[in-house]
């Protein structure tokens, strides 16, 4: 918990957003649903690009900033959503703490421990509230998975395997191929920090656990620069988890699913059967029982990169903001799934499994 008293915007005024990065996650996610929300307004935006900035601050009639520092400094906000390249979320989160504002960042949160423990610092120190858009949690299969689990429907937890696959970044980001998510210097990390930490985060809250260990490959099988280099992060991801409690399973992530459609599957084995989530068309949620039983919940649909559906983020930020509640996605539960992913790439380096890091008590 914060060491200072929690500090929310004036409950009988809309939350003033202000929005650093005007990119693809923020255009067509965040920004639309923080808009048509009607406890909250955009009041400021801002890119590195001058002509982004300024398509979209006149879209949302919010004022345009290029520098976010500027934007700290000058702009009327409450909140802030970063969404931005992986390398710049650890320092731009710290300093919209420090600058007296609540702070929702895209995942990962950060690229590395000392950046994540920085931001728990800075959320430490400042009152404010910090989220991570970990949206996986709130797509409706999800919660009723959730539910379902927790009510006990499979018994015993023995293990698990997901996947979130896709064709990759230069297929919707607003830079194509050009984008920031296929460069090292700007991503640190590719499918694994793009994909790869959704699942480490969705896993750990269905089954309530915290991974112990993890190994695998981590690797740059297919995806190419234009010029058909292959690119320099990595686009498959294959690693395998287990908990102290005996739960053991694996994770696969990739940006070389080239079929057009896009895997989001987790399968989740129990004692008393099996339950499949995202993996029938018509039903979100499956379930078949060891006696030769089966139900099937027809919930609602997982979001994709054709198909957006509300991703619940903002929405669960903004009410937190009304009440003081910490979010689902604290900057604890961020760092815990961001360390996984990290953990995981030191392990894939040097072909062994490693222990994960517990997170500082806050």
């Amino acid at each position: 918990m914060s060491s200072k008293p929690l500090s929310l915007p004036d409950p009988h005024l809309r939350i003033r957003y202000g929005f650093i990065g005007c990119g693809a996650i923020n255009q067509r996610r965040h920004m639309p649903e923080v808009s048509a929300h009607p406890d909250a307004q955009i009041t400021a935006v801002c890119d590195c690009n001058q002509a982004r900035a300024s398509e979209v601050g006149a879209r949302f009639g919010a004022r345009v900033f290029t520098d976010y520092r500027q934007m700290l400094r000058e702009a009327e906000c409450d909140a802030v959503v970063i969404a931005t390249p992986n390398y710049l979320h650890s320092q731009m989160s710290v300093d919209a703490l420090r600058s007296g504002r609540h702070v929702l960042v895209e995942k990962p949160m950060a690229t590395s421990e000392a950046e994540g423990r920085a931001i728990l610092e800075a959320e430490r120190a400042s009152g404010k509230l910090c989220m991570v858009g970990h949206s996986q949690r709130f797509m409706p299969p999800h919660v009723k998975a959730k539910r379902l689990l927790e009510a006990g429907v499979l018994g015993r937890i023995i293990g698990f395997r997901s996947s979130l696959k896709h064709s990759g970044p230069d297929n919707w980001s607003v830079d194509g191929r050009e984008s920031w998510f296929l460069r090292r210097q700007e991503a640190v990390m590719g499918a694994i920090g793009d994909m790869a930490v959704h699942k480490a985060d969705l896993l750990r809250w269905l089954l309530g656990v915290e991974f112990a260990d993890v190994g695998g490959c981590i690797g740059t099988l297919a995806k190419r620069y234009a010029d058909g280099r292959l690119i320099d992060v990595d686009d498959t991801v294959s690693i395998t988890l287990s908990t102290t409690g005996g739960i053991f399973g694996s994770i696969e992530a990739s940006w070389t699913n080239f079929s057009g459609e896009e895997d989001n599957q987790t399968i989740i084995y129990g004692e008393r059967g099996v339950m499949d989530i995202g993996g029938d068309p018509g039903y979100g949620v499956v379930v078949r029982y060891a006696d030769g039983t089966r139900e099937a919940h027809a919930v609602g649909a997982i979001a994709t990169n054709k198909q957006q559906t509300a991703s619940g983020v903002t929405e669960a930020f903004t009410r937190c903001l009304r009440s003081g509640e910490r979010p689902l996605i604290d900057a604890q539960e961020g760092y815990r799934s961001m360390m996984v992913v990290v953990t995981a790439m030191q392990a894939a380096k040097e072909g062994r499994r490693l222990s994960i890091p517990a997170a500082p008590v806050s």
